[in-house]
């Protein structure tokens, strides 16, 4: 009986995934036929999906003797990760190559992953990479997936803004100069210095990983209500109440509302990750030539400017039939060199690889945005782009933080403290 229903089970989660396969496929696919190995790949964003493509063009330009044919779908974002999640639990239908969330990675570790360890392309370059941006998808000393960025958290300041309020970006070195700033700004301008977000964690948790500390602890054991993080959410009431910060229109910093506000003028300040130059870009074209890139401030003079932030790991399951040529093709995109110059030509990232970050910067639309210095402030905060801990249980947390935690505390103004330790004793 107990085989019988598991058998079930299965032939239903194969069902469950070729349905889901049907629709997502509908939604965008790549169907080039050519000569060489199909290798197939999932992910959830178009861009990824370019970058790969092209750069299975650069590969076979390079092994004429080992062609990849690639075929590329893209999904919607929790679409990708349901999809995939059920056909590696069946053990059915899953692709050569897949991404995966870096707030998604803890349920795909659970257990024994199905995922292939990467470290024999890994462990070659450790040294030629920023180690945390693997170590964030390894388990066991295994690695399982490859970062596209570092993700280095730093502040983008309109000049045109805190010149108007007699403020020097340069001169703001821990996190109380900057709400000093602030206060200047809004007195000069009357414009806030900063926008919060409360339904995305890219405001409030770089600020405790600045701290050394996390949603988790290194082994796995929840912390979301420890002390710091209690003073950190009660930092960012304070500026809101001060009103040198506001609760980000639309809830978050990859908002329509966000993107009109910001795009003319709307506040002196913004901390987000490097790759969200992007954003900048292709949303608020009118502010070209006017935003600088800086680090962080830091809690205390000589404390961490940065924090590894967000990230998309590319993985190899377990079921793909060319397990080695799928491994030495992500690690020829996302490891190699000449991998990294494109991923920061074509996706604007900060590339993991850091001789890339010495190297004389290809003209493209972020120097002429953002000023051929770019990666100036990533050199100069390089050892102090602190990880984060990533777990099974950081799906949950993550989900609490964005959509109770901070818009209670933010937006409604409730206590953090009670809020973190309600929240904290619901997750436990």
């Amino acid at each position: 009986m107990l085989l019988r229903r598991k058998s079930m089970a299965l032939m239903l989660m194969a069902v469950v995934l070729m349905a889901g396969l049907l629709q997502g496929c509908s939604f965008k696919s790549d169907e080039k036929d050519g000569p060489g190995t199909e290798l197939v790949l999932w992910t959830f964003n178009e861009l990824h999906e370019k970058f790969f493509l092209q750069m299975a063009d650069q590969w076979n330009q390079q092994h004429p003797d080992e062609l990849i044919n690639l075929k590329a779908n893209t999904f919607p974002y929790d679409n990708h990760h349901s999809k995939l999640s059920i056909a590696l639990q069946s053990g059915v239908g899953a692709p050569d190559i897949a991404d995966i969330e870096v707030n998604k990675i803890g349920n795909f570790l659970k257990g024994i992953p199905q995922l292939v360890p990467l470290n024999p392309v890994i462990d070659p370059e450790i040294n030629n990479i920023v180690p945390s941006r693997v170590q964030i998808y390894g388990k066991d000393g295994k690695y399982y997936g490859i970062d596209f960025h570092v993700g280095a958290e730093v502040m983008y300041y309109n000049k045109e803004i805190m010149d108007q309020a007699g403020v020097d970006p340069d001169s703001i070195v821990t996190w109380a100069d900057y709400a000093a700033a602030g206060k200047q700004v809004l007195a000069k301008t009357g414009k806030p210095m900063a926008t919060l977000e409360t339904n995305d964690l890219w405001s409030y948790w770089p600020m405790i990983s600045q701290q050394n500390s996390d949603f988790l602890d290194d082994k796995g054991e929840l912390t979301l209500d420890n002390e710091t993080n209690i003073k950190t959410l009660e930092f960012l009431q304070q500026m809101i109440k001060d009103k040198i910060a506001i609760p980000a229109p639309g809830g978050g910093h990859h908002m329509e509302e966000y993107y009109g506000f910001m795009n003319k003028g709307g506040a002196a300040s913004v901390w987000m990750p490097m790759w969200y130059m992007g954003r900048f870009t292709d949303y608020m074209p009118d502010l070209k030539g006017k935003i600088i890139i800086r680090p962080m401030p830091a809690w205390e003079k000589g404390g961490y400017r940065s924090a590894g932030m967000g990230g998309t790991g590319t993985v190899v399951t377990n079921q793909s039939k060319h397990q080695d040529l799928a491994m030495r093709f992500l690690a020829f995109a996302k490891l190699s060199k000449q991998g990294n110059v494109e991923i920061w030509k074509q996706l604007g990232f900060d590339p993991i690889r850091s001789e890339v970050w010495t190297m004389p910067e290809a003209k493209n639309k972020f120097t002429e945005y953002f000023g051929t210095n770019i990666f100036d402030t990533l050199i100069e905060v390089k050892d102090e782009i602190n990880a984060v801990h990533i777990g099974p249980k950081t799906p949950d947390i993550a989900s609490a933080v964005r959509n109770k935690i901070l818009y209670r505390t933010l937006q409604s103004g409730e206590d953090p403290a009670r809020v973190l330790h309600e929240l904290a004793d619901e997750l436990r």
